[in-house]
C-alpha cells in the first residue's frame, strides 16, 4: 500500500467511527475507577478499576482482537506480527478522585464546543480507546504487521505502577513502546519521580480533624480541617472561610488545583490553611514547628526554601507538592511529591528533607524513586514518531522533557506521545487532568488517531 492510500485509508475510518470513539470513552468515564489496593484474586485495585479494565477489554473483544485480563494488574488486546517481538501503546484505565469544583457530574462524559469533557478524558481513558482504535484500523484494512502490536491497558498508573512492574516480571516487555499520557510532538524523557511523607511529633490537640487533599501528585484545590477551638472571633479571608461545627471550627480553605508535576499558575489549597493557621496564630509552639516547615514546602513549589532547588538543560527545574494531608493518632502525615532532573538524586533529595524535618521536630520517610529517563532524539524511533507528527499537523517538531510521570518511564525503551498538543491553551469551560472539568478536544483526539495508526505502521520498517 502507498503512502497516499494508506493515509486515505486512515481518514475514511476516523471519519466513520468518530461518533463510536466518542460513545467508547464515554462507557470509559463511566467507570469511577479510582484505584484502591485489594487482595481481590484479579481485581488487585478494587472492583471499579478492574470493571474499567473489563470495559476496555469489552471494546477489543468486539472489534475481534485477542484479549488477556493479565489478571487484573495489565490487560491487553493484540494483533500477531510475523517476526519475533511486539510494539505496544500502554495507557490506564485508573483515574485520580474526581475532587470538587466540577460544573457537571465528572462520570458523565459531557460535549461542549468540540470538547469533551469527564475525569480520564485526556489521563487517560480517551487514549486507551484511541489505541484500540489502532488495533482496529490495521486488522479491519489487513495491514501486514512485521512485528506484533499490543495494546496494553494498565490500572494503577495513578498509584504507583505497580501494575506494569508486575507486568513486566511475567511477560516479555515490547521492543518499543509509546504512551499517550502526555503531549505531543514526543517527550523522550521524563524527570526523576520521588514520593515521601513528612510525620510530625506528637501534636498539642489542637485539631479535631485534618485530612484533605485528593492524591500525592495532585495540587489541591480546596483543603478543610476541623480545630478544637469555637470559630467565634476567627477572621474570614478571600482564601479561607470560617464556620461553626458542632462548636468547633472548621477552616476551609480555595487554592488552584493541577498536576503536580506543573506548579505554574497553581496554588495549594492546603499550603493557604497552614499559612492561615501560622498567621493566626492558632496553634502551640511544637504544632507551629511542624507547620512552618510544612509551609516551606507549600510556599516554593521549586524546593528552594527546603534547601533542594536545583535544575539543568535537560529537564529545567525540580518541582515539589504536598498533595494529602492526615491526622492519624495525634500526629501530622504529609505527603510530598518531587520531580527532578538528573544533578541530584532521590538519595540526595531524601538525606536533604530528613535533615530539614529534623530542624522541626519532625521526621521524613522515602516511599518511592525512580530516576530521570532520556532516549536521544536521534533515534529512528524517535524519528518516525516526529515524522508522524509533523506530516499529519504541519510543524517542524522537536522533542521535549517534563516532570510528569508516565508508564514510559517503566519499559526498557519507550517514550509518552500525545494526545495533547505541548504548549496547548484550554478554554475556559475545560480544566487539565487531575484537575475538575478534564476536557479533551475532540478534532485533536482524532487528530492524534491518525498519527498513532501512521506511527505503528511506520515503526514496523524500524531495526529494533
Amino acid at each position: 500500500m502507498d503512502e497516499k492510500q494508506l493515509v486515505e485509508q486512515i481518514d475514511a475510518f476516523i471519519k466513520e467511527n468518530e461518533r463510536a470513539i466518542v460513545a467508547d470513552i464515554a462507557k470509559l468515564v463511566a467507570v469511577p475507577s479510582i484505584s484502591v489496593d485489594t487482595d481481590i484474586p484479579g481485581k488487585p485495585y478494587g472492583e471499579n478499576t478492574r470493571a474499567a479494565l473489563d470495559a476496555a477489554l469489552e471494546i477489543a473483544r468486539r472489534f475481534g482482537l485477542e484479549t488477556n485480563d493479565g489478571e487484573g494488574y495489565v490487560g491487553w488486546a493484540e494483533l500477531p506480527g510475523s517476526e519475533a517481538g511486539h510494539l505496544a501503546t500502554v495507557t490506564h484505565v485508573d483515574v485520580v478522585p474526581e475532587g470538587e469544583g466540577w460544573t457537571g457530574h465528572p462520570f458523565e462524559l459531557a460535549e461542549r464546543d468540540g470538547w469533551l469533557i469527564g475525569r480520564g478524558v485526556v489521563d487517560d481513558k480517551g487514549p486507551s480507546v484511541l489505541c484500540l482504535y489502532i488495533a482496529k484500523f490495521l486488522k479491519e484494512q489487513g495491514i501486514p504487521l512485521r512485528y506484533g502490536f499490543r495494546v496494553l491497558l494498565g490500572c494503577n498508573e495513578e498509584r504507583g505502577m505497580s501494575d506494569v512492574k508486575y507486568y513486566l516480571a511475567h511477560h516479555e516487555a515490547p521492543l518499543f513502546a509509546f504512551s499517550p499520557d502526555a503531549s505531543f510532538p514526543v517527550c523522550n524523557g521524563e524527570k526523576g519521580l520521588f514520593n515521601g511523607i513528612f510525620h510530625s511529633g506528637e501534636l498539642d490537640g489542637s485539631f479535631a480533624e485534618f485530612d484533605t487533599g485528593l492524591a500525592a501528585n495532585v495540587i489541591a484545590a480546596k483543603a478543610s480541617c476541623l480545630l478544637n477551638r469555637p470559630a467565634a472571633g476567627l477572621p474570614e479571608t478571600e482564601a479561607v472561610t470560617v464556620a461553626d461545627e458542632g462548636g468547633k471550627a472548621r477552616l476551609t480553605a480555595v487554592g488552584i488545583g493541577g498536576h503536580a508535576a506543573s506548579p505554574a499558575g497553581t496554588k495549594n489549597a492546603i499550603g493557604v490553611l497552614v499559612a492561615y493557621l501560622l498567621e493566626n496564630k492558632l496553634c502551640t509552639e511544637r504544632e507551629n514547628a511542624f507547620l512552618t516547615l510544612l509551609d516551606k514546602l507549600h510556599s516554593d513549589p521549586l524546593g528552594g526554601k527546603l534547601g533542594i532547588a536545583c535544575k539543568d538543560e535537560m529537564f529545567r527545574d525540580l518541582t515539589v507538592n504536598g498533595g494529602v494531608m492526615k491526622l492519624v493518632d495525634g500526629k501530622l502525615h504529609q505527603s510530598v511529591d518531587s520531580r527532578y532532573p538528573t544533578v541530584t538524586t532521590g538519595e540526595a533529595l531524601s538525606a536533604a528533607l530528613s535533615a530539614e524535618a529534623e530542624k522541626h521536630g519532625a521526621t521524613f520517610e522515602l516511599l518511592a524513586n525512580d530516576k530521570p529517563f532520556y532516549i536521544p532524539a536521534d533515534s529512528a524511533a524517535i524519528k518516525t514518531l516526529l515524522d508522524c507528527y509533523s506530516q499529519v499537523t504541519g510543524e517542524d517538531a522537536t522533542p521535549f522533557t517534563m516532570g510528569g510521570g508516565t508508564y514510559a518511564r517503566q519499559f526498557p525503551r519507550a517514550v509518552s506521545y500525545g494526545p495533547s498538543i505541548h504548549g496547548d491553551k484550554l478554554p475556559d469551560f475545560a480544566g487539565p487532568e487531575h484537575a475538575p472539568n478534564e476536557g479533551g478536544s475532540l478534532a485533536r483526539l482524532l487528530a492524534a488517531l491518525k498519527i498513532y495508526i501512521l506511527a505503528i505502521c511506520r515503526l514496523q520498517s524500524v531495526d529494533f
